[in-house]
C-alpha cells in the first residue's frame, strides 16, 4: 500500500488515522501541497482532481477519503470502524459528514488560497472565516454529543469510528486557526482521549515525514 498525502491535509490525516486503527502498513508518499505539487502531471496522472490523499493498492488507486475509509471497512473488517447496528453506523455517518462535508470543505486549502489571491481578502478576514465555519459546526457537534447519554470516551460508543477519524483531525485545524474550544468540552475531552492512543498518535501531521523539523 502507498498512500499519497501531505502532512497537514485533514482529509490524508483522517485515512491516517482510519489505516493505523485497523493495524495496515503502507509507505507514505509525500505531496507538497505549499508548492502545489498536486497540480503537477505527476500527480494528477494518479488523481485528475489534484486532491489528497489517494490510496494504491498493487494497480487499484482509490480517492476521496469518504470513500477510502468505507473501502477500507469492507476489505478490512477486522477492528471495525462502524457500529454493528444501522441506527448506530448512521449516527456515526452523520458526525463523520458534519465535518467532513459541512465544515472542512469550506476551510481547506484551495478554498482559503481562493480568498487570499483570487478575492484579496486579508489574512484577519480569512481567520475569521475559518472561525465562523468551525465554531458553527462545532456549537451543532456539541450538542449532540452531550445529548447522547450512552457514548463512552469516543464520538460515539466506547471503540474508535470514522466520526472520531474525522473529528481530530479537525480539532487540529480549529486550533491552528485560533477556535476558542472552551465552548465544547465533550469534543474537547474526545480529542484528549483520543490523543493518548498510538494510532492517532502516529496520524498526528507533525509526526509525519514531510513536516517542517523543529
Amino acid at each position: 500500500m502507498k498512500l499519497y498525502g501531505y502532512f497537514r491535509s485533514s482529509t490524508a490525516y483522517r485515512t491516517r488515522i482510519a489505516m493505523n486503527l485497523k493495524g495496515l502498513e503502507y509507505d507514505y508518499v509525500a505531496v507538497n501541497l505549499a508548492q502545489d505539487e498536486q497540480m503537477e502531471e505527476a500527480f494528477k496522472s494518479i488523481n485528475p482532481q489534484g486532491l489528497v490523499p489517494v490510496l494504491q493498492v498493487d494497480d487499484l488507486l482509490l480517492y476521496q477519503s469518504p470513500a477510502i475509509l468505507e473501502w477500507l471497512e469492507e476489505v478490512y473488517p477486522e477492528n471495525s470502524l462502524l457500529p454493528k447496528d444501522a441506527i448506530g453506523r448512521m449516527h456515526v455517518r452523520a458526525i463523520s459528514a458534519m465535518i467532513g462535508c459541512d465544515m472542512h470543505p469550506i476551510n481547506n486549502r484551495r478554498i482559503l488560497q481562493y480568498l487570499r489571491n483570487e478575492l484579496s481578502v486579508d489574512e484577519a478576514d480569512v481567520m475569521a472565516w475559518c472561525n465562523r465555519w468551525i465554531s458553527e459546526g462545532f456549537i451543532a457537534l456539541e450538542k449532540r454529543l452531550a445529548a447522547d447519554n450512552n457514548r463512552g470516551k469516543f464520538c460515539y460508543g466506547n471503540h474508535p469510528t470514522f466520526a472520531d477519524c474525522y473529528l481530530i483531525p479537525q480539532v487540529s485545524s480549529a486550533r491552528r486557526f485560533k477556535v476558542d474550544l472552551s465552548p465544547y468540552p465533550n469534543i474537547v475531552e474526545i480529542d484528549t482521549h483520543c490523543r493518548t492512543l498510538k494510532a492517532f498518535t502516529d496520524a498526528d501531521p507533525m509526526m509525519q515525514p514531510d513536516a517542517p523539523k523543529a
